[in-house]
């Protein structure tokens, strides 16, 4: 990931060029708050290790119920979930692609200058308590 994370202006040099601050739910604070300063931020073989570690597991669980081994889960998967929860909510792919730092093309990006941040939080929020949800439901 280009860059280093500042908390005042979020994380510069991302890969279409544009600094994007985004905000990040108390859950997931949380879960940061817990891990070893030189874990923060997933950086290459930190990210390699934590895949690893899941595709592992999820493979475990597939065996143990007799189900075939599971594709290779990439960081990727992730994006495409978060992005799918986004849009499931009812928030539409204008905001999905705002919060996954697409860029807008056309005349509204021209005349639209909101920054979004209290929509946005609104959405991560939503989508927090919606994984949270989930994951209450599965103990």
């Amino acid at each position: 990931m280009p860059g280093d994370p500042d908390p005042e202006i979020g994380w510069p040099g991302t890969k279409n060029g544009n600094t994007h601050r985004l905000w990040l739910p108390e859950a997931a604070q949380q879960l940061l708050a817990q891990m070893p300063n030189e874990s923060k931020p997933f950086r290459g073989k930190e990210v390699n290790r934590a895949m690893q570690q899941i595709n592992g597991s999820l493979n475990e669980v597939a065996k143990a119920q007799g189900s075939p081994s599971i594709a290779p889960v990439r960081p990727h998967d992730l994006r495409r979930t978060h992005g799918t929860t986004i849009t499931r909510l009812g928030f539409g792919r204008d905001a999905m692609n705002r919060i996954q730092n697409h860029i807008e093309g056309g005349i509204a990006s021209v005349y639209d200058r909101h920054g979004y941040a209290d929509e946005n939080k609104r959405i991560m929020e939503a989508v927090a308590a919606e994984i949270l949800s989930k994951v209450d439901a599965g103990r």
